[in-house]
């Protein structure tokens, strides 16, 4: 207070000029002094004040997405229009660079006698842009997938009852992927199967959800339907690689993506860009116009009855099948069996084997009209897809005779036969590339994780893994295909965004509107086979 009253009495003094025109610079007075630290104090206030605001506007500006009941803040991408005229563009800020929370690569070295806690601690807040993108229509099927336990939710208990076929516990916690084996898979299914989650984990870092899960590596599903029909007990969820209609497995993304090292299929990523090149090399009116299958006849009667349809001196079905022996085969260095370079025919058939077959995606992806077997098993995107659009439906208990009139349909009707063979090739080449095979795991994980009802918790016995503990112990093509396909750094996007589930009315309309092809198509093949066997008794 005293100082203040010694600043008012100086303040006339304080108004005139501090230095006379003409006079030397003398020594400040204790008032001047005075004066500049109040102004000083001001101009700090002041300061302060306007970077607060700013910084407020500032948050403004920036959306959130919660995902898996977490906030990853996302930079506002979109800049604001510019009052220019000439210049009514929207440009687009550059997203902010993150730093990398994992070793973009292998380092087998540092595995040895290192955890994985020590070669990968824990990541702090990644920032994700905003993705805009809707997810393709087949990721409506996790709602359906997941809607036995809607109601009642997913209890430990019910968990603990999948472990009955499981071949393996999977937990995630805290960004951290564990494993407790019960049995060994099929040649290494469970092995890349582990990996492609590991791989999901890695692209999207702390975005996925704490979990507990049972995975049942083998073809067919066992969680059958009708033993869970009252809304009593709800069925043990299993995951697994594909479903029918009378189960309720959970159907999830198989481990050839990752690569099927027995048989050397690469990872998917790369496959499909062979594939895409492999459809250039000979376009569809040049291929070969035949219907063409190779594969294992032995895992199923089903592939053995389509044999018979083979090209013989008294018939010709337009098939041309091969049966492959896997055996031969690797002993003589896979040369015979590279997907990318059997694009060469008009047609294709899939028909499944003991389940569904891997063999679907790569017969899909060849610009060729896909013969399609009426199948019993789906996988996670096959649903989708509508006959006489994505593909050619044949009867599985008249093949042969259904073979001979679409190849004969097609070769007289080429350029619908050419949409239908592109429109598969092309749903495959974009709506199943690795980008949206993570989302659609991604949201199936997610969606899980938001029905459980206990706290995922790590058992005894469970063991962390990380990319060095599987890939560093592994040799040949297994090694080869997980560094293949490891996540080498982390997405700048969120992933897409989930559609809605399926209305009662629409999901009736869907499969009303399949059914009514698919009859069509029968009717034209009986007309066909009667007009021809009347021209034929009429020329005998």
């Amino acid at each position: 207070m005293k100082r203040f009253i010694q600043q008012q009495r100086s303040k006339k003094q304080l108004e005139g000029p501090l230095v006379k025109k003409g006079q030397a610079h003398a020594p400040a007075p204790a008032s001047v002094v005075a004066y500049t630290s109040i102004l000083f104090l001001l101009i700090l206030l002041t300061t302060a004040t306007i970077s607060s605001l700013w910084s407020t506007l500032s948050s403004t500006n920036n959306k959130t997405t919660s995902i898996a009941n977490q906030t990853i803040v996302a930079a506002d991408a979109l800049a604001k229009h510019s009052n220019n005229e000439t210049n009514n563009t929207t440009s687009r800020e550059k997203p902010k660079k993150r730093p990398f929370q994992f070793q973009a690569t292998l380092n087998c070295r540092s595995i040895e006698n290192k955890t994985c806690s020590t070669l990968y601690p824990k990541t702090t807040t990644t920032t994700f842009e905003v993705n805009e993108d809707v997810c393709p229509k087949y990721f409506r099927w996790i709602h359906e997938d997941l809607r036995p336990w809607k109601g009642s939710g997913v209890s430990r208990d019910i968990v603990e009852r999948a472990k009955k076929t499981a071949h393996f516990r999977l937990v995630v916690k805290k960004g951290r992927v564990y494993v407790e084996k019960y049995r060994k898979s099929i040649q290494t299914r469970d092995v890349f199967t582990i990996w492609g989650i590991m791989q999901l984990v890695r692209r999207y870092p702390g975005m996925v959800p704490d979990l507990e899960l049972m995975f049942d590596c083998d073809d067919q599903p066992v969680i059958l339907a009708r033993h869970y029909s009252s809304n009593l007990m709800a069925p043990p969820p299993l995951f697994r690689y594909c479903g029918d209609r009378w189960s309720h497995d959970i159907v999830f993304p198989d481990w050839s993506f990752w690569g099927w090292a027995e048989i050397n299929i690469r990872p998917w990523e790369h496959v499909l860009k062979d594939i895409k090149e492999g459809n250039k090399r000979i376009k569809w009116n040049d291929r070969e116009p035949f219907a063409y299958w190779k594969g294992n006849p032995f895992v199923a009667d089903t592939r053995q009855d389509l044999l018979k349809c083979n090209a013989s001196n008294e018939l010709d079905w337009n098939a041309r099948l091969f049966a492959q022996d896997w055996i031969q085969e690797s002993q003589q260095g896979f040369k015979q069996s590279n997907v990318a370079n059997q694009c060469t025919y008009r047609y294709k058939i899939y028909i499944e084997g003991f389940g569904w077959s891997v063999s679907e995606k790569y017969i899909l992806a060849c610009d060729s009209v896909t013969l399609l077997v009426k199948p019993r098993f789906h996988d996670f995107f096959i649903r989708s897809l509508q006959p006489l659009q994505h593909y050619w439906p044949i009867r599985d208990n008249d093949k042969c005779h259904s073979i001979k009139h679409a190849v004969d349909w097609g070769n007289i009707h080429m350029q619908q036969a050419q949409e239908i063979g592109r429109a598969g090739s092309n749903f495959i080449q974009e709506e199943l590339k690795m980008d949206y095979v993570y989302d659609y795991m991604f949201h199936l994980l997610n969606e899980y994780a938001k029905l459980l009802k206990f706290e995922p918790m790590v058992p005894e016995g469970a063991v962390e893994l990380c990319p060095e503990a599987m890939a560093c112990t592994g040799s040949g093509l297994e090694k080869e295909f997980m560094t293949e396909s490891m996540v080498k750094e982390p997405s700048t996007k969120v992933p897409c965004t989930l559609p809605p589930p399926f209305e009662p009315n629409s999901l009736r309309i869907f499969y009303g509107k399949k059914l009514n092809i698919i009859r069509r198509i029968e009717k034209w093949e009986d007309n066909y086979w009667k007009n021809r066997n009347q021209h034929l008794h009429t020329h005998r």
